[in-house]
C-alpha cells in the first residue's frame, strides 16, 4: 500500500532518502566550485522531514528576509524545489562572479538577480540530474524563478502547492566550506506523494506497506 504522507515513511525509506540528499548536496557542491572557480565542499548534510512550520523556522524563522530560487519538477516525477540563498551565499556567489558584495538584499539589482538564479538553477539540476540518475528515471525542470522576500512568503508557495496532501517536505541543510569559512545551504525538495511513492518503488525500497 502506497503512503500517503511524508511522516508514514520507514526508517529505510528515510535513509534512503538521505543518501540521495547527500549525494545530490555533494554534486550541488561540485557545480557550484566550478562557476565560482574556487575548491567548495560540504559538511556531511542534514536531511529530515519537516512540517513546514518546523522547516520555516530552521531556516531562520518566518519574518526572515532571504532569497529563493525556485524550481518546478514534471515528467516522471512532479513537485518543485527551492534553493535558500542566505546572504552569506549571495555575497560569495557575487564576490567570486561580479566583484562585488551587498549589506542587505535591498541592493540587489537585476545583474546580481541574474547571477543568483544562475548558480541556484545550476545547483538543482545538478541535484536533480543525481537523483534521476540514481532513480533512473527522466525528470523535467521549469524555468527557475528568483525571488527576496520573507521566509513565510517564499514557504506558502510549496505549502499552497502540496499543503492539501501532507503537511511535511524534505529538508536537506548543511554548510559549504570555502575559503576556510562555512556558508549555509540550504535545500527544500517536495515531491507530490505520488511522485514520492514511485521514487521509493524505482529507487526499490518501496516496503508494500
Amino acid at each position: 500500500m502506497n503512503i500517503k504522507s511524508y511522516d508514514q515513511l520507514t526508517s529505510l525509506e528515510l535513509d534512503t532518502l538521505k543518501e540521495i540528499g547527500s549525494i545530490g548536496t555533494g554534486n550541488a557542491a561540485t557545480s557550484l566550485s566550478a562557476l565560482i572557480g574556487m575548491p567548495v565542499r560540504i559538511q556531511m548534510p542534514e536531511v529530515r522531514i519537516m512540517g513546514y512550520n518546523e522547516a520555516i523556522e530552521w531556516i531562520g524563522g518566518p519574518e526572515e528576509i532571504t532569497a529563493g530560487v525556485l524550481v518546478g519538477m514534471g515528467g516522471q516525477i512532479s513537485g518543485i524545489m527551492l534553493s535558500v540563498q542566505q546572504l552569506e551565499f549571495v555575497n560569495l556567489v557575487l564576490e567570486t562572479m561580479l566583484g562585488k558584495t551587498v549589506a542587505d538584499y535591498t541592493e540587489l539589482q537585476e545583474m546580481e538577480h541574474s547571477a543568483l538564479t544562475e548558480v541556484g538553477n545550476i545547483m538543482i539540476s545538478t541535484f536533480i540530474n543525481a537523483l534521476s540518475g540514481l532513480a533512473g528515471i527522466d525528470i523535467d525542470l521549469t524555468v527557475p524563478a528568483f525571488t527576496v522576500d520573507m521566509q513565510g512568503a517564499i514557504m506558502a508557495v510549496p505549502m499552497a502547492e502540496y499543503g492539501g496532501q501532507s503537511d511535511y517536505i524534505m529538508t536537506i541543510g548543511g554548510d559549504f566550506i570555502c575559503n576556510g569559512k562555512k556558508i549555509p545551504c540550504r535545500l527544500l525538495l517536495s515531491p507530490d506523494i505520488r511522485s514520492l511513492n514511485f521514487l521509493l518503488r524505482k529507487l526499490g525500497v518501496d516496503s508494500g506497506k
